[in-house]
């Protein structure tokens, strides 16, 4: 038995009517949504500074302290402890302030996390990560940690800190003791080597005047030109 004729008419005005109901409803959902502005990351505000400070006794240097801010201007400060204060204007490139910040974000940029081990062991000097961004000021220390992200954060800045003194060793020589630059060069070589050095390109102007300096020995001169080549090779 088929159903009424006026039965089927009403069900098709119903499904039209229903039809046309979700179609308002959608656009009305889509012009809204239109006016929702999209969420973005959080960043951390443009004033902000990341310092690494460790303090190691009978070690070279006993002292050491960088601060960055997230351009990668800042100032360094490596001595021993019974030496004056003498930070020293700092600096790296984009690429690794963006890293920095990067890995100090998955830290909460250090609120109210504890990486130290937590087991005896021997003084490894204390560690402190420091964030500062206005009245806002984050700080965690620690002896040693098995966090991937604050192991990665120590090993830039002790790079850095090990790259600051082989430079400044490769110009002291450079300097007074001409015949000590292959020595020098052989220490860089090694850290190059064991990708020790955060930012090796920032040693190729030294290493480029030693290379067509005729006043240092043959040798030396070989080594650092072909250290630069190296450096130049791989970034």
């Amino acid at each position: 038995m088929r159903p009424p004729t006026h039965f089927n008419s009403l069900r098709r005005a119903s499904f039209r009517f229903a039809a046309f109901l979700a179609f308002v409803a959608w656009s009305c959902a889509t012009a809204y949504a239109a006016k929702i502005p999209v969420p973005r990351p959080c960043s951390a505000p443009s004033d902000a500074t990341i310092t690494y400070r460790k303090i190691f006794k009978t070690s070279f240097p006993e002292f050491v302290e960088i601060k960055l801010n997230q351009q990668g201007v800042g100032t360094a400060d490596l001595r021993q402890l019974d030496e004056e204060a003498n930070p020293q204007p700092f600096e790296i490139g984009a690429p690794l302030a963006q890293r920095i910040f990067g890995l100090a974000g998955k830290l909460h940029n250090f609120q109210g996390v504890d990486l130290e081990v937590h087991r005896r062991l021997a003084n490894l000097g204390e560690k402190t990560f420091t964030y500062q961004a206005g009245a806002e000021t984050h700080e965690t220390k620690f002896n040693y940690t098995l966090d991937e992200s604050a192991t990665q954060l120590v090993n830039i800045f002790e790079g850095l800190a090990r790259q600051s003194t082989d430079l400044s060793d490769l110009v002291r020589t450079m300097r007074y003791d001409r015949l000590g630059v292959n020595d020098v060069l052989q220490t860089i070589s090694a850290d190059f080597d064991h990708k020790l050095l955060p930012e090796p390109e920032r040693l190729l102007p030294a290493l480029d005047q030693i290379g067509a300096d005729e006043k240092f020995i043959d040798i030396a001169r070989q080594k650092a030109r072909a250290l630069a080549t190296r450096i130049r090779s791989t970034h």
